[in-house]
């Protein structure tokens, strides 16, 4: 009897203990959710505030604390005239504030949100999390489609965070970003001082985002966890909700400890000087340019989907390891820094955080912000002087520190990069083979050279791009490089060419894209080729990205049903100008693939389009061949 009564008596002080340790073990998660199309188009915003409240527990210990605004409509109380917030706890969800209507992208709104907040909601453990479109290091997060897309960049998130401090000295628990392409390295060294953790992807997201019903749970099961660990969670909850809509591929998220980034800093700054001096002589710096160019990349970067700049940042050291006695000690500080991840097979080597890189060089304005958030003097630099060899012929010879680059003023005309020149002019040999020969000084500035094949329309009067094809036969010794066009092209089911850009070429596959429209909607449809099989595999669609920088969130695949139409950009061959050319509408079936199969019989162009390792390009003049039975055949004149 003794022992039963002990028993109940230690029963009951542990049950008392653990009350103790719930009281003081709880979760604050403030969520800024600017909806955006998300919200007005899709609702994905409310299926996510839905998500945090059906994992609402029975104890007001863990809350999710959110402000809405930033979208056009709301399919939940939300209104699109001012900013709600909500408390969602306890099994419900109810506004218990609303504000006068003001942008998600001013970081007054974002610091007004958390100093209402952290006062009426304090815990022992804080979290935020920016809910909307991300683009990055330079264009940021949370656009808000009321007013002209404007966002938070890096500079406004830390006004803001720095604003609430004194309320929260030992800093957020984690801050994350459940938005495209914001785990940069650039966004880790802002956040820093304001949290021990970030939890972000390096790649797009799908529009589910998060999921916070599981994330809601896990806080309830584990009140006590840290942030490194509630990041673990979401990242894993984050992969398994990407696979049940067919996104894992894709997908990336990782943790970072922002305790390690200082060293990290230390570390890379070194690297990058190792970099910055191989820029002495572009024969030392074109084949860590390449490399660069060839290491994985997030969020589109080609002419159809436009460009982040976002390179993975371990692909980066990688790069210029052979040119670095630093490159060892870099890689090692960023794998200390990035504590957990999850990726898909087409990421499989991502680092975990990514950086800036000019892989296509889009203004003053661009490096203007850039030079706010960069992490490395001499990392600035050396994205300064690529710059400068962009707007000066590939020219370095009097480029210094101090050198102010205005690239908004360049004189070179488009796609006639002046780093570019010949030894031997472009030209179709007696073996019936298009090629040319470099000079030196242009071979050194080369990052690597395309195909170009355009269609003449019937009636003669406009040329039909075709799109770009890597398949070439390149001597980098000689600096010589020929056509090894076969005919062979992508098509629909039914048999309408499709014009092709090269997203990423890898050991067993290609990546393309496509300009579509699908059920009225200009996309971007992403397919891969296998090189072995000769499959055709349709990836997502995708909008790509927009001319305000906000990269969009990946949109699925096609579905039967659904109407499909062939997207061209055309030029008129009398006066140049550009034109559209749409294809016809083709009702999509089950099962269906694209096809890899000759051209049609017709009359063709075909040229070279010369990438330079300044962010410009040459495009050669184009010659005209026919199909005819399945074979091109070359006009020698």
């Amino acid at each position: 009897m003794k022992k039963i009564f002990a028993a109940l008596i230690a029963l009951a002080l542990c049950l008392s203990l653990c009350a103790v340790a719930s009281a003081e073990e709880d979760w604050t998660v403030f969520v800024y959710i600017c909806g955006a199309d998300l919200e007005s188009e899709h609702s994905y915003a409310t299926i996510n505030m839905q998500q945090m409240m059906d994992a609402a527990n029975d104890y007001d210990t863990i809350r999710f604390v959110v402000e809405t605004g930033g979208a056009e409509s709301w399919s939940n109380e939300a209104s699109p005239d001012e900013l709600d917030r909500f408390l969602i706890a306890e099994e419900e969800s109810c506004i218990v504030d609303r504000q006068p209507f003001a942008s998600m992208g001013d970081p007054d709104t974002l610091a007004d949100f958390l100093q209402w907040g952290l006062q009426e909601y304090p815990a022992s453990h804080v979290g935020l999390i920016l809910w909307d479109h991300g683009s990055g290091s330079i264009n940021g997060v949370c656009f808000d489609e009321l007013v002209n897309d404007e966002s938070l960049t890096l500079k406004d998130i830390d006004k803001a965070l720095s604003s609430v401090r004194p309320l929260l000295p030992q800093g957020f628990d984690f801050v994350g970003f459940d938005a495209c392409l914001m785990a940069t390295v650039e966004t880790a060294a802002m956040l820093a001082p304001h949290a021990r953790y970030m939890v972000a992807s390096e790649e797009n997201e799908p529009g589910t985002g998060w999921d916070f019903e599981a994330i809601g749970m896990y806080l309830d099961a584990f009140p006590s966890c840290s942030g490194a660990e509630l990041g673990q969670v979401i990242c894993d909850t984050y992969f398994a909700q990407c696979s049940s809509v067919d996104s894992e591929d894709r997908a990336t998220l990782s943790v970072t400890d922002l305790s390690r980034i200082a060293a990290l800093r230390t570390a890379f700054d070194a690297y990058a000087k190792d970099l910055f001096d191989a820029t002495e002589a572009n024969a030392d710096f074109a084949p860590i340019a390449r490399a660069i160019a060839a290491a994985d990349n997030f969020g589109g970067n080609n002419r159809s989907e436009g460009y982040t700049n976002m390179v993975d940042l371990g692909g980066l050291i990688e790069a210029g390891a052979d040119w670095s006695a630093n490159a060892y000690a870099a890689r090692a500080a960023l794998n200390e820094a990035v504590i957990y991840q999850t990726k898909g097979p087409d990421h499989a080597q991502a680092s975990g955080l990514s950086v800036y890189y000019p892989l296509e060089v889009q203004g003053s304005m661009e490096l203007s912000i850039f030079k706010d958030v960069c992490i490395s003097a001499y990392y600035l630099g050396l994205v300064n002087k690529i710059a400068y060899g962009f707007a000066n012929g590939g020219n370095w010879d009097d480029y210094d520190e101090n050198t102010e680059v205005d690239l908004d003023n360049v004189a070179q005309e488009e796609g006639q990069s002046a780093a570019i020149s010949f030894a031997a002019e472009p030209s179709v040999d007696e073996y019936g083979t298009y090629g040319f020969t470099l000079t030196q000084d242009a071979l050194n500035n080369t990052e690597s050279v395309e195909g170009v094949v355009y269609k003449i329309s019937y009636d003669e009067e406009d040329c039909i791009c075709y799109g770009y094809t890597s398949d070439i036969l390149a001597d980098w010794e000689q600096g010589t490089f020929k056509d090894n066009f076969d005919g062979y092209w992508f098509s629909l089911p039914d048999g309408q060419i499709l014009c092709v850009y090269l997203v990423d070429s890898r050991d067993d596959c290609d990546i393309f894209t496509s300009p579509v429209r699908v059920n009225g909607e200009e996309k971007n449809l992403r397919f891969a080729w296998d090189y072995d099989s000769g499959e055709v595999r349709i990836l997502e669609l995708w909008d790509g990205i927009g001319d305000n920088g906000i990269s969009s969130r990946p949109g699925g695949s096609l579905m039967p049903g659904d109407r499909i139409v062939p997207l061209y950009d055309a030029f008129s061959i009398e006066t140049d100008e550009e034109v559209r050319y749409s294809g016809e509408e083709y009702v999509c079936q089950f099962g269906d693939v694209l096809s890899f199969d000759v051209l049609p019989d017709g009359k063709y162009l075909y040229g070279f389009c010369i990438n330079d390792i300044y962010g410009g390009y040459f495009t050669t003049d184009f010659v005209t061949f026919t199909m005819e039975d399945g074979e091109p055949c070359y006009d020698p004149s």
